[in-house]
């Protein structure tokens, strides 16, 4: 993986040696200067739209002498994703597909059983390649939409991604998801980018793309760093799943918008030109989409597995491990 250039902002959410909340500045993947005064991103974010400041404005006139190093952070399991919100019930998650080069023909190759003739797949693609980059400030080709959980969802690097014991399946999506917080008024402001596996049950969804809304409502990794400013148009990355010490896939991934079917504004619009994503207050986690499964090409994910996503745009890899929760069995509704 080519090393990134230091040419943006990157932020990480931390507890420090003493247990307490901070953000950091990553330097390099190896050091983190922290930052006084807010102690989360969200409220650093809040902070700059109140100040009619950048993040990066507020973020260099808060930066301390204090540093830490990112090994010593992740050997202390102190690693936080690098948004999230006092009430994880107003952190939305959420995401697009069938918005990149090629991701048409990884679901369709997850749905080989359906009839030779265009799929809605395929057509909900060709849309996106016909109408999904039109220039800012136009409205584009309408994205494949699903949502996927609150803050109640959302795992930070080098955490858990938990299966629920009723799952067929639990697969890598590895991604960049865009990460936002509305303002007082009602607008929403882009913090930068991060990395996500979008975790999903793509065994359901084989079954029957009318369940795809249900193979979505799974936990999603987010981070380690937030990306502050612009994406760039060409982002690689490698998504790899060891078993043990037995690397069992790799296969590179292609993001940014000089790979997909949909400008980033696109998706954003569309997103937001639902009032109810535009709640003063709340944040928002937007997955963008990937081409890259390791479902397509014949893996099955096992309890134990340990999922690795890094991309030449971040200078730290997502790294979480696949458990599964207990069966609960039958979940009854109590009359009062």
């Amino acid at each position: 993986m080519p090393e990134r250039a230091q040419d943006s902002l990157s932020l990480i959410q931390l507890l420090d040696p003493e247990g307490v909340r901070r953000v950091g500045i990553l330097e390099d993947a190896e050091g983190v200067r922290l930052i006084e005064g807010p102690a989360t991103t969200y409220a650093l974010a809040m902070e700059a739209i109140r100040q009619g400041k950048t993040l990066a404005e507020v973020v260099a006139s808060r930066k301390t002498d204090a540093d830490l190093s990112v090994a010593s952070i992740v050997e202390r399991g102190a690693l936080l994703p690098p948004l999230d919100h006092p009430d994880p019930a107003h952190l939305l998650i959420t995401g697009t597909g069938l918005t990149h080069l090629g991701s048409a023909d990884a679901r369709n190759r997850m749905h080989a059983a359906q009839p030779a003739e265009m799929t809605d797949s395929m057509k909900m693609f060709q849309a996106g390649l016909e109408g999904g980059r039109a220039p800012r400030g136009e409205v584009g080709a309408v994205p494949e939409w699903f949502f996927k959980g609150t803050g109640a969802s959302l795992v930070g690097p080098e955490a858990p991604l938990e299966m629920p014991g009723f799952a067929l399946d639990g697969g890598d999506e590895p991604e960049v998801a865009g990460l936002y917080v509305v303002g007082p008024q009602g607008r929403p402001y882009r913090l930068g980018f991060a990395l996500a596996n979008e975790f999903s049950d793509h065994v359901q969804e084989r079954q029957n793309y009318l369940l795809l809304a249900h193979s979505k409502l799974r936990p999603c990794a987010v981070g380690p760093e937030l990306r502050v400013g612009p994406l760039p148009p060409d982002v690689r990355g490698i998504c790899r799943i060891y078993r043990g010490d037995e690397l069992v896939w790799e296969k590179e991934f292609l993001t940014g918008e000089a790979n997909m079917s949909h400008t980033i504004s696109n998706l954003e619009h569309h997103h937001f030109k639902y009032r109810l994503f535009r709640q003063p207050g709340d944040a928002h986690v937007h997955t963008f989409g990937t081409a890259t499964l390791s479902f397509t090409d014949g893996i099955r994910c096992l309890p134990g597995d340990r999922f690795e996503i890094e991309a030449d745009a971040f200078l730290l890899p997502l790294r979480n491990r696949l458990l599964q929760a207990p069966s609960e069995g039958w979940i009854g509704v109590e009359q009062l």
